[in-house]
């Protein structure tokens, strides 16, 4: 899908929804996205399409356009990964900073986010390596 094909998108109280110029309306949660989930109703109609997905620059937030079409929701509540788990138990976690951290696209980590995408146990390992630094840098911390 690109951004010619959209036809409109929309908001719920918990989901975004795009349809598409040949009739297809498909959804994904804000669960996923907290920053998405706890901003404003101006804030979430301010957002740019790209040829990959949708962002929204005051909040630092994206959503390919991909996402919306291997989202599959009974398999990721049945089959919730790790990534979404953190992101569902820290919501301040900002997951383009963790992203940039491990050395990895900040789309990549929204994909494992959404389960749209499974890490590896490589890359789980990384992501791991990488929270377990910054806590110990936060652990440094004196106020």
């Amino acid at each position: 899908m690109t951004r010619k094909d959209l036809k409109r998108l929309w908001f719920s109280a918990d989901r975004i929804f795009i349809e598409t110029n040949d009739g297809s309306v498909k959804s994904m949660p804000f669960e996923w996205f907290p920053r998405l989930k706890n901003a404003t109703p101006a804030e979430r109609e301010d957002y740019e399409l790209s040829a990959m997905g949708i962002h929204w620059r005051a909040i630092d937030e994206d959503v390919s356009f991909e996402g919306f079409f291997t989202y599959n929701k009974q398999q990721a509540d049945i089959q919730r990964n790790t990534i979404q788990e953190l992101v569902k138990a820290f919501p301040m976690i900002n997951l383009t900073e963790l992203a940039n951290r491990v050395g990895i696209s900040p789309a990549v980590m929204r994909h494992y986010a959404c389960n749209v995408k499974r890490p590896s146990a490589a890359r789980r390992k990384e992501i791991e390596k990488t929270l377990h630094k910054l806590g110990e840098e936060l652990m440094r911390v004196r106020l």
